[in-house]
């Protein structure tokens, strides 16, 4: 046996005293304490009580131990008590996002961003048996072999998930998704997942009541995301969460939280996400707030969004804003109801107006790395635009992520509606030059030869992708944004000075950049100066 081994053993067998000792004092505290008495009392005055009760039973039976050992003592026969026993400390730790238990002997937690094995443990496998009846119990579920997973949450919001032999192969395991707190979009901007300009763009594009998307990968901060996102919907409106645990923390006062249902023990009596969405619909929401959408209830919720419930919210995994219209695609497929792919397409290109798209570093940190809005409407194919993105360095040694925020001119569409609801458009989303009319095929530049009779239509322009049509390959960059028609007399090409402002000849100071073999002059009033563009047609 390795020197690693026989300090495991020892921990184990040190766990496995100390499991049986806390047992004895847990059991001498119940002969003592009045549980009628008990049940009449809050959860600290309970906590005081007991903890009241364990010192005098110390005092008159238990070993001579320091003031330090003394406290630990009483707090963890009071945990075991009352609350979850040794997880106790680590739900009491703000700064741990994360628990995972696999087994009774390997506990894991996240901070940071980071997974830290701790030399914590169950003193047997029946004590973690009985933290995860504990838990389960609370919101009326069980856990069992003719059921050996479930979803639950403790009652001051943290997400639980179980799942335990024969499906589990180590025993049982157990994994606690922490939100310590509600985190405001001030301060997100301030731990740096996004820049100001595009957190005030974003709480413009929810007071417009725009459909908006959150998409990213596991533990990318989507549901923290949406709880920022939400505190831009004003108070008097009247908000339907819908959820599989109830995760979201919305501080208006007028919010009806939902949560769907497991089958019981004979496998009736589910009510599953579509059930939800199909019933908040009668229950006169003004918003639609959907925890994740994973199946057939995505196209109950495109439905939703098409028929007069606008500025919805919804998460769903993806792994970039343009999978996650793929996606939506291949979940609205799910559902009994037979649509071709044409139809799912037209209502996801009426429903969602923007998609934000998280991720999260190798250094733990969570950000936006990239927006994009819809500029197409019913019967058109779908055009996706990336109108702000996180340019990424290479990752050094220290594996800090650093990099740069670009930003790219809203479309005209948008532009439209956020101005229809009141809202004003930051100077960095500068918008785009309004292209030819509709049906108006585009003039040939320099090289180009005008279209023949029978020859394929040219790729609509835009900034983005559009759906249906050969995509941009996955990673590049768009191609720039729409540019106006030719004038008569060209204007200087802005160029990128040596400390990042725009310079150029002849060109006064807050002309609009353009990209590189531009000879076009935006039409109408010059908007502010958004930025330089950089040589993938991007500002910075």
């Amino acid at each position: 046996m390795g020197l690693r081994n026989r300090l495991d053993a020892d921990n184990s067998g040190d766990r496995q005293a100390a499991g049986e000792n806390l047992a004895h004092w847990r059991k001498r505290l119940l002969e003592e304490v009045n549980l009628d008495d008990l049940a009449m009392l809050d959860m600290a005055q309970r906590r005081a009580r007991l903890e009241k009760v364990v010192g005098h039973i110390l005092t008159r039976e238990g070993p001579v131990l320091s003031t330090r050992e003394r406290t630990v003592l009483i707090r963890r026969i009071v945990d075991e008590a009352l609350g979850l026993g040794v997880l106790e400390p680590l739900l009491a730790d703000p700064t741990v996002t994360e628990i995972m238990v696999n087994g009774p002997d390997d506990v894991y937690v996240e901070r940071a961003g980071r997974l830290t094995r701790i030399d914590l443990g169950f003193a047997s496998e029946a004590q973690l048996y009985q933290t995860i009846d504990r838990i389960v119990a609370q919101v009326n579920r069980r856990v069992d072999e003719s059921s050996p997973m479930v979803d639950a949450r403790l009652p001051t919001g943290e997400r639980v998930n179980v799942i335990i032999p024969p499906l589990s192969l180590v025993g049982p395991v157990m994994t606690i998704r922490r939100f310590p707190r509600a985190y405001s979009m001030h301060e997100l901007v301030q731990m740096g997942s996004l820049d100001e300009a595009t957190a005030v763009l974003l709480a413009a594009l929810v007071r417009a009541r725009l459909n908006i998307v959150v998409t990213g990968g596991t533990g990318t901060g989507k549901t923290t995301f949406l709880n920022a996102l939400s505190a831009f919907v004003p108070p008097h409106e009247r908000i339907v969460t819908i959820e599989d645990s109830a995760e979201l923390q919305l501080q208006q006062e007028h919010v009806i939280r939902l949560e769907s249902r497991p089958p019981n023990i004979e496998g009736e009596g589910a009510v599953t996400i579509r059930d939800l969405v199909r019933n908040s619909l009668r229950m006169r929401p003004d918003r639609i707030i959907v925890g994740e959408v994973r199946g057939a209830e995505t196209l109950d919720m495109l439905q939703a969004m098409n028929t007069g419930h606008d500025g919805s919210l919804v998460t769903v995994h993806a792994n970039s804003a343009e999978d996650a219209i793929y996606r939506l695609e291949t979940l609205a497929s799910m559902s009994d109801v037979k649509m071709p792919y044409e139809a799912i397409r037209s209502q996801i290109a009426n429903a969602v107006h923007v998609i934000v798209f998280l991720e999260r570093g190798p250094d733990g940190s969570r950000r936006v790395r990239e927006i994009g809005v819809t500029s197409s409407e019913r019967r058109e194919s779908l055009q996706l635009d990336t109108v702000m993105r996180f340019v990424q360095e290479p990752v050094g040694l220290d594996l800090q992520v650093r990099g740069r925020f670009t930003h790219r001119p809203l479309p005209q569409l948008l532009v439209n509606r956020l101005m229809y609801a009141g809202e004003a458009v930051p100077a960095v989303f500068g918008t785009a030059a309004p292209g030819p009319a509709p049906g108006t095929p585009p003039a040939p530049t320099a090289g180009q030869h005008p279209p023949t009779a029978g020859s394929p239509p040219a790729a609509e322009p835009g900034s983005g992708v559009a759906f249906g049509q050969v995509p941009a390959p996955r990673g590049g960059h768009m191609p720039p944004a729409q540019e106006a028609a030719p004038q008569p007399a060209p204007a200087p090409v802005p160029q990128a000075g040596a400390n990042g402002t725009t310079g150029t000849t002849g060109t006064t100071t807050g002309a609009v950049a353009q990209p590189p073999g531009h000879t076009g002059t935006p039409a109408g009033p010059t908007p502010p100066a958004f930025g330089a563009w950089d040589d993938n047609g991007e500002t910075e």
